[in-house]
């Protein structure tokens, strides 16, 4: 295997016999997701950074990666410093870094398959005015000097049944074609591999944590539909699940077929979409229309049908992870818990169920200082035992079929300091000031940030990534259009009003370098609140995920009445749902750290 330094000299020396000064690689695929296919991971195989945000860029003599802060501290653990220089965004750009770096008159080349349509709009714009060229490749120059590159996955389709999505695919594309009016359009083409797997009903195993399997789609407006999928994907029951009216196609006719769309009014996301499917549309002659991928807001309200899955699927994990709770207590004493065997032990507990699909995403399993690094990924080489007086950090989730979960806790073992108890409640009052909040229709998630932060921002401290983000149904852990962040750090779009039936997580944290990071998340569900003498429509969370909290990190006299009448109401569901689960040894346990304060 080629190293580091033998991996990066072989993409020089392929960018110099294409002519080209410089590349960008993305840790992104073709259709803009978060988590790729072993196939995509192309800034993994150059860097050795395993995060899932992520953006390279080699020149001659320079080689920058580019990362956000949730991943400030782990890249540097994972790439070799002697090749990388890492920087963080906001505060330093890709293009603001090339325009720097790159000297005039250069010529950078971009994979259009993999960047959006905007991004490449607005690179492109900014480079020009330093007089550097932004130039599309046909193929990746990565791809050329990857000898064993992974083939895409050939897992089958499958149908997901309607009494778990809660609406046909037919319904589904009536309505969503019904809105591609408003836009005047003939068709919408979508990229996304969530919206894609929820418009038609199908799930896939294509792309790591994420249950979708590699396509495209045209939704016309009589709800007909065009879908792009390897024909070797396809089975017949998926075949009759879809119905005479989706049209099927291989995924490698896609480009030509774009070609057939001349003078049709297509909408397309220039956010979602990559610029090389823009391109096509330009050269086909095809009237763009840019807008919103039409599914993202109705895949993120869930159906009652979907809401029932989640909680079904939140209660089978509240049991998991109980045991799991009931387990670190017992082991850990004895010397025998690394952060590697805790994150293979909780996964074992969720597999009991016999309903495990897999993981929403990699377990983030830290102790001590690990736990400080906010995106941690532990491996062989990082793993560390469980042992000495510090915390540990879990962030994990399940995929079930009709469910998807979140959840983080931090456990102190041993005694906690004043400081570690201190910092704990202070996130602990922030999660639950949001937990409670009731806010009129309209209100979006950047407006609620601050009320989590705001036990830190007392004593001068604060966390580095957002408060809370959408999840899907058996879909994406990180479901776009709402989030819960600070609306400074909006980039491309604007934040999005929180509406009924959607799902956000609440994950206020405080993370040491160097020393401990603590982070408490549960999912909630927006819901209507009917309050009497309103004279606005109001709207709240319902909480989702119980979990027990850690008591001897809550310092009880900083909380307020109503803030331990929360734990103590949050802890009885705890019991009430997760006990009937639970065998003797584990139930007695539960019930006691669910206790009242007192």
């Amino acid at each position: 295997m080629a190293s580091p330094e033998e991996r990066l000299e072989a993409l020089r020396q392929e960018l110099s016999r294409r002519e080209l000064d410089g590349f960008i690689v993305p840790s992104t695929d073709e259709h803009m997701s978060e988590y790729v296919g072993a196939y995509a991971r192309r800034l993994a195989w150059l860097t050795g950074f395993r995060g899932s945000a992520g953006t390279a860029v080699v020149l001659e003599h320079d080689a920058a990666i580019f990362v956000d802060a949730r991943y400030s501290l782990q890249v540097n653990d994972q790439i070799e410093p002697q090749c990388w220089v890492s920087h963080t965004i906001p505060q330093t750009s890709v293009c603001g870094w090339l325009c720097e770096h790159a000297y005039e008159g250069a010529r950078i080349g971009y994979d259009p398959w993999v960047h959006s349509n905007a991004w490449a709009t607005a690179t492109r714009t900014a480079l020009a005015k330093r007089s550097v060229q932004l130039i599309a490749v046909d193929e990746s120059p990565v791809d050329a000097i990857w000898r064993d590159r992974p083939s895409p996955s050939a897992a089958p389709l499958v149908a997901h049944p309607n009494e778990l999505a809660g609406k046909s695919s037919a319904l589904k594309r009536r309505e969503v074609a019904a809105t591609l009016s408003l836009f005047k359009a003939d068709v919408t083409l979508l990229t996304a591999l969530d919206s894609i797997a929820w418009l038609f009903n199908v799930r896939g195993s294509d792309v790591s944590y994420t249950p979708v399997a590699l396509a495209y789609a045209l939704l016309h407006a009589d709800a007909t539909a065009d879908l792009f999928v390897a024909p070797e994907k396809m089975t017949p029951q998926v075949r009759v699940h879809l119905g005479p009216e989706v049209r099927l196609h291989s995924r490698a006719d896609f480009s030509a077929y774009l070609q057939t769309l001349a003078h049709r009014k297509v909408l397309i996301d220039p956010q979602r979409a990559v610029a090389a499917i823009f391109r096509h549309l330009e050269e086909s002659r095809a009237q763009i229309i840019e807008a919103r991928d039409p599914v993202v807001l109705p895949k993120a309200i869930k159906n009652t049908t979907e809401i029932c899955g989640h909680k079904a699927a939140q209660a089978r994990d509240a049991a998991a992870l109980a045991r799991f709770l009931y387990w670190f207590s017992c082991d850990v004493p004895r010397g025998t818990v690394s952060e590697l065997s805790a994150a293979e032990r909780l996964r074992a507990f969720r597999e009991e169920s016999g309903l495990l699909r897999g993981l929403s995403f990699e377990t983030i399993s830290g102790f001590g200082a690990n736990s400080a690094v906010i995106h941690y990924g532990v491996s062989a080489a990082t793993d560390r035992r469980i042992t000495s007086h510090s915390l540990y950090l879990v962030d994990s989730g399940a995929q079930y079929a009709d469910g998807t979960t979140d959840v983080t806790r931090t456990i102190a073992v041993g005694r906690p300091t004043a400081q570690m108890r201190d910092r704990f409640t202070r996130v602990l009052r922030g999660h639950i000031a949001l937990a409670r909040l009731v806010f009129p229709l309209g209100t979006r998630g950047g407006q609620l940030d601050a009320f989590a932060r705001q036990y830190l921002w007392a004593i001068g401290l604060d966390y580095p990534h957002g408060t809370g983000h959408g999840v899907g149904s058996y879909l994406g852990v990180h479901e776009p259009p709402h989030r819960i962040i600070s609306p400074q750090a909006f980039v491309g779009g604007g934040d999005e009003p929180l509406l009924p039936g959607m799902i956000v997580s609440n994950e206020p944290g405080y993370y040491k370098p160097g020393e401990y990071g603590m982070r408490l998340e549960n999912l909630m569900l927006v819901v209507e609140r009917d309050i009497g003498g309103a004279e606005e429509k109001m709207l709240g969370f319902e909480t989702l995920t119980f979990a027990p909290i850690d008591r001897s990190l809550i310092a009880i006299e900083q909380l307020a009445p109503e803030e331990r009448t929360w734990i103590d109401a949050y802890h009885a569901e705890v019991a009430r749902i997760a006990a009937p689960q639970l065998q003797r040894e584990a139930k007695r346990w539960l019930i006691d750290v669910t206790r009242p304060l007192g």
